[in-house]
């Protein structure tokens, strides 16, 4: 997919961006390190040298995990990325055939500065439930890109991507944040291509967003109901903006060519682009706003959560302070929040405490008080993502710094049983492919129990990352009763072969 290596140091040496880390930082930074370790995490490789017993151990699962693809996955394509994104999401889909769909996936390359960083529009074919082979999806070289992905279109990003959000409405409208205070609104479509090279002018963004005092990295959200969106950063404050108010056609319907303002050219500065300001900005967390999200059913509403280890609800009719703040909604910084898209009373919160937690807002009151309805423990890591899934309303997903990729559902809390004695309640499902922190993951909503995933490499490979798309067996979530009748069936029809002269 990618065609740029990785630079090289004056000493010979691989030199890869420094992993991004959520959260306040460390107090005592670590200066014992050399420019180049800590350019490149600290983690830079020697050519032969051996591996540390963490990289032993990580390995070994690993190899344990290949070994049950076979079995536990419909499908799973892997593809090895140069440089790491930070994130991945799911576009439009554009073709369906008998066999697989065709489908958009929005990816990053967070670069050295060797060459610029991208913003990446690829085309990945989805193969269909219950058509791939056993032992062709257990057949992949983790050095090598995936057959399945190909890259469609780059875009020369100003910075490094952080985040990357599409628009429900028209997906074909994405939103990115980098390190700086706005919000960069791109439509994909009529973006011109670009060739990532050292000294390319930045592609110039549809739209600009502008409203924050200080940098906005992480936090970002798009509304399901209007062409809202929804910011947090580091001056401590949640900025609403809507897309509408300046003259557009980017959030009609996803068939039309229109831009957001006008085919924006091969590049220049992004000062050139238009920009629009605020409909409000509200203030409540007294740390980093990490991650916002927005109810289901009203762009009024929304909530945020920050390195303050709060969780606030906000509804834009009734002013710029606070519904309800939860002072204490986990015992560490909080990373992520979801809003349930069946469920409007439901949210989950991820913290770096390594815990998932589900809030039911009808349980909070306006002081801050409120107890989660239950808290998740299968994370060893902070937990840097949650979101719920597309197809079931009881059923999460959850990835952290501990390389995993859980997926949970609530329902099974209850009826644990005893030969699940030993995993965490409600957990059913572990996604183990990754060997190195699971920084973002998208459900696919166009194709059911789908999932798309993504790993920054820099601390167990010295640098890179990992994509990979995946799809669980459905042996696995289907109803007991209806699995065994299948087997059963699917027995007798065996012996009634194998009775056959």
């Amino acid at each position: 997919m990618e065609s740029d290596e990785a630079a090289a140091s004056p000493s010979g040496e691989i030199v890869t961006p420094a992993p991004k880390k959520r959260g306040r930082k460390p107090k005592n930074k670590d200066d014992s390190q050399t420019p180049q370790q800590q350019q490149s995490g600290g983690k830079m490789k020697e050519s032969g040298g051996k591996k540390t017993k963490q990289e032993q151990s990580v390995d070994e699962k690993y190899t344990q995990w290949k070994g049950l693809v076979p079995i536990l996955y419909d499908w799973l394509a892997n593809h090895n990325l140069v440089w790491p994104s930070l994130s991945c999401r799911w576009g439009p889909q554009l073709e369906q055939a008998t066999y697989k769909n065709r489908q958009r996936l929005y990816l990053s390359e967070q670069t050295d500065g060797s060459v610029p960083n991208t913003l990446v529009i690829a085309n990945c074919e989805v193969v269909k439930p219950r058509v791939a082979a056993a032992e062709h999806i257990s057949q992949f070289n983790e050095e090598a890109r995936s057959p399945f992905v190909k890259k469609y279109k780059t875009i020369i990003h100003p910075g490094e991507v952080n985040r990357i959000r599409e628009l429900p409405q028209n997906s074909k409208i994405i939103a990115t944040h980098t390190d700086s205070p706005d919000v960069l609104i791109w439509d994909v479509e009529t973006q011109p291509n670009r060739h990532a090279v050292l000294g390319a002018a930045n592609s110039r963004p549809d739209l600009i967003l502008t409203g924050h005092q200080d940098n906005a990295e992480f936090a970002l959200a798009m509304c399901p109901t209007e062409p809202f969106v929804l910011s947090g950063g580091k001056d401590k404050s949640v900025v609403l903006w809507s897309i509408q108010d300046h003259i557009t056609t980017a959030g009609t319907d996803s068939k039309s060519s229109g831009s957001i303002i006008k085919q924006t050219g091969e590049g220049g500065d992004k000062t050139e682009s238009p920009s629009v300001g605020p409909r409000g900005v509200y203030h409540g967390h007294d740390d980093t706003v990490e991650d916002v999200a927005f109810s289901p059913t009203s762009a009024q509403e929304f909530c945020s959560v920050g390195d303050d280890s709060c969780l606030i609800l906000w509804d834009a009719r009734t002013g710029t302070s606070p519904v309800t703040k939860v002072e204490k909604a986990h015992d560490a910084d909080l990373h992520c929040v979801d809003w349930n898209p069946h469920d409007d009373n439901l949210i989950l919160t991820g913290s770096a405490d390594n815990t998932v937690r589900l809030y039911d807002r009808r349980n909070l009151t306006s002081n801050g008080v409120g107890t989660p309805i239950y808290k998740f423990e299968g994370h060893k890591a902070a937990v840097l993502c949650v979101q719920w899934s597309p197809d079931k309303s009881s059923v999460f997903g959850s990835s952290a710094e501990d390389g995993l990729l859980n997926i949970w559902d609530y329902d099974r809390v209850s009826k644990k049983s005893d030969r699940a004695a030993k995993s965490p309640a409600g957990l059913f499902f572990q996604h183990a492919g990754h060997r190195d922190k699971v920084v973002d993951f998208h459900w696919n909503a166009a194709d059911p129990w789908t999932i798309v995933s993504v790993s920054d490499d820099c601390e167990t490979s010295g640098g890179g990352g990992t994509l990979q798309i995946w799809r669980m067996s459905d042996l696995i979530y289907r109803p007991e009763e209806e699995v065994l009748a299948e087997l059963e069936k699917f027995k007798s029809h065996v012996m009634t072969c194998a009775s056959k002269p």
